[in-house]
C-alpha cells in the first residue's frame, strides 16, 4: 500500500468512527459470522475459504497487483438473520420482496425480559407499549450464551397469545436475543406463523440490547435481495442519540 493510500486509509477510518452525527452513536447487535460456527444446534455451520487465493491471482493481473476471491457455503440461517413470509409460507414474500421499510432506519423500541423467572414471554410484558409501526426488540439477555451449548437448550420464547397481540398493534419488525422466537420444542411454531402470516419480519439471534435504551433510536437489519429465500443473515444495528 503506497503512503497516500495509507494517509487515506487512517483519515476514513478515523471518520469512521461508531458516531453517526452529533449526540449520536451506532450499536452493532449482530454476531459475527465465523467459519464452522453453530447458530441452531444440528444445523450446519458455514464453511468460508478462498475461490481464488491472492497467490493464484498474480497469474491474472499486472505485477505486483493480486486479489483475494473468497466463497462462502452456509445455511440461510446462520447468525443474526431475519425471516421473510416466505419461511414460513409458500406463497409468501422472499427476502428480496420484503420492503425495506419494513427493515431499515425504523422507530424501535426495547421489552426488557432479562431475569424473568419463566422462559415464556407473555402478552401482558408488552401491554404498556405503542408498537405500532415499530421495530420491537425482545431483550431476554439469551445472547450471553451463544457459542456454547447452553445457548440451545431452555432458551426464552415468546407465547402463541404474545405473538397474537403483537400482530394486532402491527409493528413493522419483532427481534429477539434469543435461539428462536418460538419454543424449540413446539413444531407448530406459533409465533412465526401469526407474525409471518401478517407480514411481520423476524429477527433472531440478535446480540447487545442492553446496550439500548427503551425507546428513542432507529434500527436497521437489511439483508441483501436474494429472490427465493425465505431468511437471511443480516448486519443489524441501532443509531443511539438525537433523532430527527
Amino acid at each position: 500500500m503506497s503512503e497516500s493510500s495509507e494517509q487515506w486509509r487512517v483519515e476514513f477510518d478515523a471518520e469512521a468512527q461508531p458516531q453517526a452525527g452529533p449526540g449520536q452513536r451506532i450499536v452493532d447487535l449482530s454476531h459475527v459470522i465465523r467459519d464452522g460456527m453453530v447458530t441452531f444446534p444440528g444445523l450446519p455451520g458455514p464453511e468460508i475459504g478462498e475461490y481464488l487465493s491472492r497467490e493464484q491471482s498474480r497469474e491474472r493481473y499486472a505485477p505486483g497487483t493480486e486479489f483475494s476471491f473468497s466463497r462462502i457455503s452456509m445455511l440461510a440461517n446462520t447468525g443474526t438473520y431475519v425471516d421473510s413470509p416466505f419461511h414460513r409460507f409458500a406463497g409468501g414474500d422472499d427476502i428480496a420482496a420484503v420492503q425495506l421499510s419494513r427493515l431499515a432506519d425504523l422507530d424501535a423500541l426495547v421489552v426488557r425480559v432479562v431475569g424473568a423467572a419463566e422462559r415464556a414471554i407473555e402478552r401482558g410484558v408488552f401491554l404498556p407499549y405503542d408498537l405500532t409501526g415499530r421495530a420491537v426488540l425482545i431483550h431476554t439477555g439469551w445472547d450471553r450464551h451463544f457459542g456454547t451449548d447452553r445457548y440451545g437448550h431452555g432458551h426464552p420464547y415468546l407465547t402463541a397469545e404474545a405473538a397474537a397481540w403483537l400482530v394486532e398493534q402491527r409493528p413493522a419488525l419483532v427481534g429477539i436475543d434469543s435461539l428462536n422466537i418460538d419454543d424449540a420444542a413446539d413444531g407448530t411454531r406459533p409465533a412465526h406463523t401469526a407474525l409471518l402470516e401478517a407480514g411481520i419480519p423476524i429477527v433472531e439471534h440478535l446480540r447487545g440490547l442492553e446496550q439500548l435504551p427503551p425507546y428513542g433510536f432507529r434500527f436497521s437489519a437489511v439483508p441483501p435481495a436474494v429472490q427465493g429465500m425465505g431468511s437471511f443473515p443480516v448486519r443489524a444495528y441501532a443509531l443511539v442519540g438525537d433523532q430527527r
